[in-house]
């Protein structure tokens, strides 16, 4: 998949800029804000989209009816952040156009001049996006993994992506030395006491910004595809209401974990929290449609990564 390219970068920070500015009344400080950038980037973004001639009556630029649901989508669930890219009726892919977003929303944040705890999960979509990044110097950030690097047969986790952002972003890093489930509650916690994991566990708590994958329960779903758990374990939760999942923590169709042993193995650090964290959810597509709802009114999530369909339907209910 190929990388953002600086100059399209560049139009859709504009763009950005100019629907902020024009059609949504912001204030340059308030973009400047917003999109992590100082005042003067933000009106020279704003004057770049007057002169490629995205500004006329209305934003000339496809993303302008995104930013419209996405507006609808903020305020309607009460969300820190949303981005809607395009839907492709004609594509199959679970990633197209939400794994460039997401991964420019990362180097955003990448690209902030005072220091932050950037937190990632896990997943198919999340890698996607992190194989998108640019070489980013930022040596005074750290970056930290709220999920397990290790599968059930001892190997690496292929979609845990913090090995893939130290390829392309110089901060430090801190893998979670963990599976993503254990064998008990108890093996838990004794893995939880050791110093190196704690110390893990005490940055994720410190996340400014978040990013997890959303998904989907079922025997074809993430968690029995890659391994963790077996079709019948499954079964069963999905008889006990669970309809989605976020670093394996598993939740019910309002939001809520389940109170079942399968949570209680998840060896990942807890999601950071939604008060002092924006935690930004990446997903899209029909089958993830009732796990994105409810990781939204559960406030499992309080920002979003999504493309227009799913915003449709998530206006419809």
């Amino acid at each position: 998949m190929a990388k953002r390219t600086e100059t399209s970068g560049r139009l859709d920070d504009a763009a950005r800029a100019g629907w902020l500015y024009y059609v949504a009344g912001r204030t340059q400080d308030e973009i400047a804000s917003a999109m992590g950038i100082s005042r003067q980037s933000a009106q020279r973004l704003v004057s770049l989209a007057v002169a490629e001639k995205l500004i006329k009556v209305r934003l000339d630029h496809p993303i302008a009816a995104c930013l419209e649901l996405a507006n609808q989508l903020r305020k309607k669930f009460d969300l820190k952040h949303v981005e809607i890219v395009p839907s492709d009726p004609g594509s199959s892919s679970r990633t197209v156009g939400i794994a460039e977003a997401a991964s420019a929303e990362i180097e955003r944040w990448l690209k902030r001049p005072d220091p932050i705890v950037l937190a990632v999960g896990t997943g198919r979509t999340l890698k996607a996006a992190v194989d998108q990044l640019p070489m980013i110097e930022c040596p005074n950030h750290r970056i930290v993994s709220l999920t397990g690097n290790i599968t059930p047969d001892g190997s690496a986790a292929y979609y845990n992506v913090i090995f893939s952002m130290a390829d392309a972003v110089k901060a430090r890093h801190f893998p979670m030395p963990l599976p993503v489930l254990v064998t008990s509650a108890e093996e838990r916690e004794l893995l939880h006491g050791q110093q190196l994991v704690r110390y893990t566990l005490a940055i994720s708590a410190q996340a400014d910004v978040t990013f997890v994958g959303i998904g989907e329960l079922g025997i074809d779903g993430p968690l029995c595809v890659d391994g963790f758990l077996e079709k019948d374990e499954m079964m069963e939760l999905m008889r006990e209401g669970a309809i989605g999942e976020i670093c394996g923590w598993i939740f019910d169709g309002e939001g809520r974990l389940l109170d079942n042993p399968i949570n209680e193995r998840v060896a990942s650090a807890s999601i950071p929290s939604r008060e002092t964290s924006t935690v930004i959810g990446i997903a899209k597509g029909k089958r993830k449609f009732k796990a994105i709802r409810a990781a939204i009114v559960g406030r499992q999530i309080n920002s979003l990564i999504t493309d227009e369909e799913t915003a449709e339907f998530l206006l419809s209910i």
